[in-house]
């Protein structure tokens, strides 16, 4: 990994890039914003672009570019049958993956779909390290149920544990021997646990996983939508793996599983996504439904200049001055606002910057969504968006309970090359005024609550007038000030 030192002993991460393409910016005034936030029912992904000055909601699809793929963009070939495109993209998955079958779909959502519609049926229950929301939903609509085996770490929002992503092994084997293997079509692992701070899990880990698997003859699936952070931790953190070239690491992870899936709006820094396998048998049963729902087997929905550029940032994966600039810009983010005393998930994952909300403003109820507050709160202050990660992004049980959430997150994407160290320490510096004033922020109540994935279209209201009184402060600390 590149290691550079500054003469100063000031720890900073460093751009491996230079910027040649720019996007201009807007940052709205704090009146713009509150009245943006309500016309948006204070759901951050309900609200404008042109409204937003940093966009951290995801990462996906919203990854700088390579020269390179860009360049590719320009040679694809739009045949709907037999395009070259396609053959480009495939012989990526099997140089990186090892994997001889490849499924095109749109998005990481599309082949969850395909994956659940194949595998989940009535009574199966899917084992896992962590759910991600769309996961959930897809095994749910499909009469299962998802069972999440995380370790002790894995909650614990302050730790030094390298690998709160890992799945506990004695509660796999535990649930196997109590429901029978035949009810569990398979294990998913997701490479850098989306909803607990973007933890990754250990290749050891991953080791004792495959050999549980095979005890019982089911099937391993990995979702690495986020495998290249994972990948970076994997090589900083694992002892035994130091000395391993990423293409390496990635090979024997590939090998340990039977089915690989990924958004391509992550791994590889555009957007669509593919299913890949070495049983014709798992091909042959998802194949149809790829023609059904996405689009035909040599494009699957997607663009074929995506495609091309995938290609391109599959490769471009492989590369750890690549891989690293997420992690370290978000290690410093988190360093950063620790100093600063806000409470932040540790250690730094991938992703993006965790803050505790359940912590932030303890003194709001889980009831009136507190990491969904402090979203609209920081917005309201900075124009920057981030996304809330709690009991908002959960959905009710079967009787209309609130399903509470483990853990209160705000999170806030880097996307990989996209923002410049200054505007992190932008975000530092409102982050931490707002922490100071954390007992202004008030909760949040549905005005309009879908019944499934409500995270991304519902509307709320505050319960107070707790906004104007952000606001008022806000003009008495920082005067004209954006």
């Amino acid at each position: 990994m590149l290691n550079i030192k500054f003469y100063n002993e000031e720890k900073i991460p460093l751009e491996m890039h230079k910027v040649r393409i720019v996007q201009k910016l807007n940052l709205p005034p704090i009146e713009q914003r509150v009245k943006a936030i309500e016309e948006a029912g204070y759901n951050t992904f309900l609200l404008k672009n042109r409204d937003v000055y940093l966009d951290m909601l995801t990462d996906s699809g919203v990854n700088a570019m390579s020269d390179k793929q860009q360049a590719a963009m320009m040679e694809a070939d739009d045949s709907y049958a037999g395009s070259e495109t396609f053959t480009r993209l495939e012989n990526k998955i099997k140089e990186i993956f090892g994997k001889e079958y490849f499924l095109p779909a749109h998005q990481g959502r599309a082949c969850e779909n395909i994956i659940a519609q194949t595998f989940v049926e009535k009574g199966s229950i899917i084992p896992m390290n962590y759910h991600f929301t769309t996961t959930l939903a897809h095994i749910v609509l499909n009469g299962g149920s998802v069972k999440e085996l995380f370790t002790n770490e894995a909650l614990k929002v302050r730790s030094d544990y390298p690998f709160k992503g890992n799945m506990d092994i004695a509660k796999l084997r535990d649930l196997i021997e109590t429901y029978g293997a035949e009810k569990i079509p398979f294990v998913r692992l997701e490479a850098g646990t989306n909803l607990i701070g973007g933890q990754p899990f250990s290749l050891e880990n991953m080791h004792e996983v495959r050999k549980v698997c095979d005890e019982y003859g089911i099937l391993l699936v990995l979702d690495a939508s986020l495998l290249a952070d994972n990948l970076y931790f994997i090589k900083e953190r694992e002892e035994k793996y130091k000395t391993k070239s990423i293409r390496e690491i990635t090979r024997e992870i590939a090998d340990l599983s039977d089915i690989i899936y990924f958004s391509g709006r992550k791994l590889g820094s555009a957007r669509g996504g593919g299913i890949c396998t070495n049983s014709k048998e798992i091909y042959m049963k998802m194949r149809e439904y790829v023609t059904l729902y996405e689009g035909f087997l040599t494009y699957g929905g997607m663009s074929v200049r995506e495609m091309e550029a995938i290609a391109v940032g599959l490769e471009e994966t492989m590369d750890e001055n690549m891989i690293n600039q997420g992690p370290q810009f978000i290690a410093y983010m988190v360093e950063e606002l620790q100093k600063k005393g806000v409470p932040v998930v540790t250690p730094a994952g991938g992703l993006g910057c965790h803050i505790d909300a359940m912590e932030f403003v303890d003194h709001l109820p889980q009831t009136e969504y507190p990491a969904g507050a402090l979203a609209a709160a920081l917005y309201i202050v900075s124009g920057i968006r981030g996304m809330e990660r709690g009991t908002l992004s959960e959905q009710r049980d079967e009787n209309g309970n609130e399903t509470l959430a483990n853990m209160e997150l705000l999170r806030l994407a880097m996307p990989r090359r996209v923002f410049t160290l200054s505007q992190v320490k932008y975000a530092i510096d409102r982050i931490s005024w707002l922490y100071e004033n954390r007992n202004l922020i008030g909760g949040l109540k549905f005005v309009d609550e879908p019944k499934v994935l409500r995270f991304f279209f519902g509307r709320l209201t505050v319960t107070s007038d707790w906004p104007s009184k952000l606001v008022n402060k806000f003009k008495a600390d920082f005067g004209d000030s954006l």
